[in-house]
């Protein structure tokens, strides 16, 4: 072999497994930090790929009603202009589409029961191309929202908390009422049911109710659309393009991102994904600094190798070298196998989880409880490069102190009692 021999014999104490129950010994511990650090890589790796799917199949249900981005007033003021204010947006290239909408909160109610919602008014010609659920309601419930015939679309949860079914009638109570000289009345007004929409999400399940544009301003009386919203080509690119729209429109305008609408959600899940990694990456550090004993143990019952290779000429360097060899040599098995093992449980993982289930006869998402009802996972490579840099670098370091120590043996002190 061409490998130097700092190399070669770093790598034969790493496979040594023979010669005495000590080295026998000293192979085992050296296997079960390899154990560690692959179980602590697989580990984060499945984490933060399970953490990911959820987070993703939550946001596709989120976005899947609301839009990227919204532009409103300040002080809920109307635009009968939108479509000036929806040009200017679309001059950005990260802006595919845009519609209006009108949005308020109102009082629901069917006889006795009251329940609180959002009413949108939105436009049923362009809203399919700003939300998937628009869209996939396009040749069907929307069809439905004529103006001036006030139907309503309704989340399930909401017709089911509400027991009514298409065709009923509901009664709306818009909370900004008419001043009498009673005071401030509620402004009430029947629309028709004509379709129940499922969005996935319970948020907008129980509490979003959509109807057509033009009953919308007639019902709250605005003279014009109260907003508009937008649709990215990247959703991950909502708040640097909210931030440059806001440049562009100046104080008059107020733009709201999907992440800043639904920011502690947002940012809920980022502080769960880096507390999970740092309590993870420590289990990875914990089986990676195995590596000190292991070396340590090694050197100790290699001093007389030392010594010899010492008299042979080999400098205090080499013979670091060694034992660096052999430490990193765990590390990188350690964490490609951990890899390997982590990747595959989370690419099949829609496999494993069902398989466990009727192993043990039980559910570990119920539908019953929870929206989602399947171990989403999504592996991606932005967390799967750090995972493993970081055991390698921890592997390493745990190999410095051990690696030192063998260095600074003496030759004659070693082969004194030999």
């Amino acid at each position: 072999m061409d490998l130097p021999y700092e190399w070669q014999i770093g790598w034969r104490y790493t496979r040594a497994g023979r010669g005495g129950r000590r080295n026998r010994f000293i192979s085992f511990i050296s296997g079960v930090s390899m154990l560690g650090i692959a179980l602590g890589v697989a580990a984060l790796i499945i984490v933060l790929s399970v953490m990911n799917g959820f987070q993703k199949e939550v946001r596709d249900r989120m976005l899947s009603v609301v839009s990227h981005i919204e532009l409103m007033g300040w002080q809920g003021e109307s635009f009968p202009d939108w479509q000036q204010l929806a040009t200017q947006a679309q001059r950005n290239p990260a802006v595919k589409a845009a519609a209006p909408f009108v949005a308020n909160q109102v009082l629901v109610g069917r006889g006795e029961d009251m329940r609180g919602a959002i009413v949108r008014g939105i436009d049923p010609t362009l809203e399919p191309s700003i939300t998937p659920l628009a869209a996939e309601l396009k040749d069907t419930a929307l069809k439905r929202l004529v103006p001036g015939e006030f139907g309503v679309l309704i989340g399930v949860e909401l017709a089911r908390m509400l027991q009514v079914r298409e065709g009923d009638r509901i009664t709306l109570a818009a909370l900004i009422g008419d001043v009498t000289p009673a005071g401030v009345t509620p402004r009430f007004r029947q629309f028709k049911v004509v379709g129940i929409f499922t969005a996935g999400h319970y948020e907008y399940d129980s509490a979003l109710a959509l109807v057509h544009l033009q009953d919308a301003q007639r019902f709250f009386r605005v003279d014009g659309p109260t907003g508009v919203q937008l649709r990215l080509a990247d959703v991950h690119q909502a708040r640097e393009v909210g931030d440059a729209l806001a440049k562009s429109f100046g104080p008059a305008i107020r733009v709201r991102d999907w992440t800043r609408t639904n920011a502690s959600w947002y940012d809920a899940v980022q502080l769960e994904k880096r507390m999970m990694r740092i309590i993870l990456t420590l289990i990875v550090a914990v089986a990676a600094f195995n590596l000190v004993s292991t070396l340590v143990m090694t050197v100790t019952d290699k001093q007389s190798d030392i010594a010899i290779l010492r008299t042979l000429g080999a400098s205090p360097r080499s013979i670091m070298g060694i034992f660096m060899v052999q430490g990193a040599a765990s590390g990188i098995i350690g964490t490609l196998g951990g890899t390997l093992l982590g990747l595959l449980t989370a690419f099949n993982i829609d496999v494993l989880v069902p398989a466990l289930e009727r192993l043990f006869n039980t559910s570990f998402l119920p539908s019953s409880v929870y929206v989602i009802s399947h171990m989403p996972s999504d592996p991606q490579w932005s967390d799967i490069v750090p995972i493993a840099l970081t055991s390698l670098v921890l592997a390493f370091l745990a190999t410095i102190y051990p690696s030192w120590r063998a260095s600074r043996v003496q030759p004659a002190e070693a082969l004194r009692y030999e």
